[in-house]
């Protein structure tokens, strides 16, 4: 991995422990981002060439903590500012800020900075944006693709939430319990889609985004240690851990998709599975059903097939079908679909997508879906259709590789058919 590319890493990687004790030291908002981007910019000056910290985290923390009390003494000279009996020697700071970033002070601050986030003052969708851009510092065009809107649209809804919250005076502390239970359903959604960002964009060849899994877990860990009887909690932690435990079986060596059908599950994690399995049992056994749940009982069924030909078709249909009553969504009547054509058959999966179109006309999974479909029925110009606008709608290059190896088939086998 190059220099560049490291750098990124580690710097996704130490964001949320960052942001939260930047924010807990300056309780604003934008200065503790405008700190933290500061910080962003020196590390990519100074590492390349004095090698990478000891801690990434801590070196952010305590560059950016100075960088924002300069920043602060430029606006206002005479303001009040923190006490600075520790802003002295860098070695001696960042040790001790390393000895104490993973205790629970600093698990903490980031269970602070993501309830902030998520306050209820904001709408739904603007609290999870807003986390996502603030928390995991995804840019504005992967957060509109996660939310399936336009780029400018996403950027209004951040700019609005991050406006809403600096009017409301939001109280930078940590809730009470009873704020943390009303705030947990956002958090645990941004969570999940801080994963689902690290797991779509992935590839063989440039694992940039996997920190976004690896942080997703163990946030997703973190709640869980924080509500330890939260039936969802569990069934979150559990969906990330069966999902990411897949990770080294789904590119091969050239970079491309290996679709989960033909995986060598071998080089499926084991521990992670064994830990995701358990969770999920015992979620189940609360009795109190809920989305992440259920789809942690479909990545289970998974997990638990020791070959393709093993999984449980029925039972993921029938469970998908209760994921739809809990949670409507057109991505969610997509995913049953695959379970449909493996039980009824392509056309009726088909015909179970096909009202789908208007509203998932931007998303690239649909139109491989549709095209994969197409190609069953031997509907070979429809399914070229679908295929090429899959292509104008890849997210990574393995996306795209993916679905011309699909075209490539589709013209061999017309070639075929016109020789005869």
């Amino acid at each position: 991995m190059t220099d560049l590319a490291w750098i990124s890493s580690a710097i996704s990687a130490a964001r949320p422990q960052a942001m939260g004790a930047l924010l807990r030291y300056f309780r604003d908002l934008d200065t503790a981002e405008e700190a933290f981007q500061d910080a962003c910019l020196r590390a990519l000056k100074n590492w390349p060439q004095n090698g990478p910290p000891r801690d990434p985290a801590a070196w952010l923390i305590f560059v950016g903590r100075n960088s924002g009390i300069d920043a602060v003494r430029k606006r206002a000279k005479q303001a009040p500012m923190p006490e600075e009996d520790q802003i002295s020697d860098l070695e001696d700071a960042e040790s001790d800020i390393a000895e104490r970033l993973d205790g629970a002070h600093y698990r903490d601050d980031i269970l602070r900075l993501l309830f902030i986030c998520c306050h209820p003052d904001l709408p739904a969708t603007q609290q999870i944006a807003v986390a996502l851009r603030i928390v995991s510092g995804l840019t504005v065009k992967q957060i509109a693709r996660a939310f399936l809107v336009g780029e400018s649209a996403m950027e209004q809804r951040i700019t609005r939430a991050k406006a809403r919250i600096a009017e409301a005076g939001v109280p930078f502390e940590a809730p009470d319990a009873v704020e943390r239970s009303e705030r947990l359903a956002a958090v645990a959604a941004m969570v999940y889609l801080v994963f689902n960002e690290g797991y779509s964009t992935n590839s063989g060849e440039a694992p940039a985004r996997a920190p976004l899994c690896e942080e997703a877990i163990r946030l997703a860990r973190l709640l869980l240690r924080l509500f330890q009887t939260e039936a969802e909690i569990m069934g979150l932690t559990a969906l990330l851990l069966l999902q990411h435990a897949r990770a080294p079986a789904r590119f091969d060596g050239n970079g491309e998709i290996v679709l989960l059908e033909d995986q060598d599950r071998s080089l499926w994690s084991r521990k992670m599975i064994d830990e995701g399995l358990a969770l999920v049992d015992k979620a189940l056994r609360h009795r109190k059903p809920g989305p992440y749940q259920v789809q942690a009982a479909i990545a289970a069924l998974h997990a638990r097939a020791d070959k393709a030909e093993d999984t449980d078709w029925v039972e993921i249909d029938l469970l998908y079908g209760l994921l739809e009553q809990m949670q409507p969504s057109p991505v969610i009547t997509l995913n049953r679909a695959v379970a449909v054509a493996k039980v009824r058959g392509p056309e009726a999966a088909l015909a179970m997508i096909e009202p789908l179109e208007q509203r998932l006309s931007g998303y690239f999974h649909f139109f491989g879906l549709k095209g994969g479909l197409l190609m069953q029925l031997d509907r070979g110009e429809e399914a070229r259709v679908a295929f090429d606008r899959a292509i104008a709608l890849a997210n990574t290059a393995a996306e795209a590789a993916h679905i011309r190896m699909h075209i490539d088939r589709l013209m061999k086998d017309g070639a075929a058919r016109s020789a005869r």
